[in-house]
């Protein structure tokens, strides 16, 4: 079985693969000083949980934390005697290389959404992540990623509001009944919401401009489909696009006999 770890600023998901099925899915906040024990009493316990075999022979990890890495490969090669694919590094072949200026490093992340949406909806695509950061990925017709936009996140614009302004508090994300607000916390909300709604309308419609062609816009991360609700931001939600991206990711490598 194929174990698939998608690292990000905030979270970090485990996914157990069986050929195209997800087994399990697991989820733990991302922290740079977990150690790969740690690591394998938290899985195992949750596996067991679900009655599943701990049963892994294959890792691949997309990390956009640089510091949780070496842990993770630790993880593998101790306790599933295996040689972890790392997105980004060298080693690990990509079904398309990006197009972008010499020298820029991609995200991890927006390697492997380009690879999973491609493989999902073909070519010429705008995959938005609502994660950390909100990011914009625009998939090629061959489906190399060949740039995008990175905006702040949601939950990072509202911890900024309420930690820069002494007198707003903190709320939740969620669509207010009506635009104009008639206390802070709605007013707030209202500003969120539908600020963000412009934000992935406003950029989705200014890259298809410049694109000059059609192109599907696929919504991705947990608020996504708050963002979408009642509106036509997007074409397709898809929650587990890095995931699937991964096993794709995982599977060239094995046609390219790279073991």
């Amino acid at each position: 079985m194929l174990l698939a770890i998608d690292c990000g600023n905030t979270n970090t998901v485990f996914s157990v693969l069986d050929g195209d099925k997800a087994l399990c899915t697991l989820r733990t906040a991302t922290d740079h000083q977990m150690t790969a024990d740690q690591y394998f009493v938290w899985f195992s316990t949750l596996m067991e949980h679900h009655k599943l075999p701990v049963d892994i022979n294959a890792v691949i990890i997309s990390s956009t934390v640089p510091r949780v890495v070496f842990n993770l490969r630790v993880l593998a090669d101790r306790y599933f005697n295996c040689r972890p694919y790392v997105v980004g590094k060298p080693e690990c072949l990509l079904p398309r290389q990006p197009r972008v200026d010499a020298g820029t490093v991609v995200g991890p992340d927006r390697l492997v959404n380009s690879a999973g949406a491609y493989d999902r909806y073909g070519g010429n695509l705008i995959v938005v992540d609502f994660g950390t950061a909100t990011t914009f990925d625009v998939v090629a017709d061959d489906g190399a990623y060949v740039g995008g936009v990175i905006a702040p996140g949601v939950n990072l614009s509202l911890q900024a509001l309420h930690e820069m302004a002494a007198a707003l508090p903190h709320v939740d994300v969620t669509k207010p009944q009506k635009v104009i607000g008639t206390n802070t916390v709605a007013c707030m909300q209202s500003g969120i919401f539908w600020g963000y709604v412009g934000l992935v309308r406003g950029i989705t419609e200014q890259i298809q401009a410049e694109y000059d062609r059609p192109m599907k816009v696929i919504s991705t991360g947990g608020l996504a489909p708050l963002f979408g609700q009642g509106d036509t931001l997007y074409d397709h939600f898809d929650e587990f696009i890095t995931i699937h991206g991964l096993r794709i990711i995982y599977d060239y490598n094995l046609e390219q006999g790279n073991a």
